[in-house]
């Protein structure tokens, strides 16, 4: 199977995607707990472009938006940005979590698409979104903090009940979009493999019509 080129239209969803996100971040981060890692809406729009455009599209999204950061534009809520977020903040990890958040909610909106039911959609935007974005962030804030990987994990916690709400969110925003415009999401096209007995069945059938 050959790689499917971005067209100009998937090009304008990836750029309009990264400009969702960081624009979520425009609120500003909110403060909790003992560890700096900020609660912001950014995470939403992650799970957004991983549930719409999918795990293609939705990487590139969120990676145009982390390149942009990195280059130095203010991007990240409280307008932050520059590599120092990417390296020694406590929260780094959770912005490479997004990358690999993204692409498991696409991958897994992929397979349920076109129905898209509530609960298993709702599992794995919470699978993406949640816990593969907390498996990353945490051991990265509790290695740069230097603390014990459940003081990180408690704290991160704080998240929790925000996370889950922007999921529903996701979900029930993506079900609206999916229905209104089908085929944001292309779906792979099952490939038939021909079995020696089907091509021998084939054959023979060929071979009765010819005589009749």
């Amino acid at each position: 199977m050959t790689a499917r080129t971005l067209t100009v239209r998937d090009l304008a969803q990836i750029a309009i995607f990264a400009a969702l996100i960081a624009a979520l971040g425009v609120p500003g981060p909110l403060s909790l707990g003992v560890i700096a890692v900020p609660i912001t809406l950014q995470t939403l729009g992650v799970m957004l472009a991983g549930a719409i455009l999918g795990a293609r599209k939705g990487f590139f999204a969120v990676l145009l938006l982390l390149a942009l950061t990195a280059a130095g534009l203010p991007l990240l809520a409280g307008g932050r940005g520059g590599l120092a977020w990417f390296t020694t903040s406590p929260s780094a990890g959770y912005l490479y979590g997004w990358l690999i958040g993204v692409l498991v909610i696409g991958y897994l909106t992929g397979r349920l698409l076109p129905k898209y039911p509530f609960w298993p959609a709702l599992g794995a935007t919470v699978l993406g979104g949640i816990v593969v974005i907390y498996a990353v962030g945490v051991p990265v804030t509790a290695f740069t903090l230097h603390l014990p990987i459940w003081g990180a994990l408690i704290d991160a916690s704080k998240f929790l009940p925000g996370d889950l709400l922007k999921a529903v969110v996701t979900v029930l925003v993506a079900r609206q979009v999916h229905r209104a415009y089908p085929g944001l999401i292309p779906r792979r096209r099952a490939v038939a493999v021909s079995s020696p007995t089907s091509t021998a069945t084939s054959a023979k059938a060929q071979a009765q019509a010819s005589d009749e």
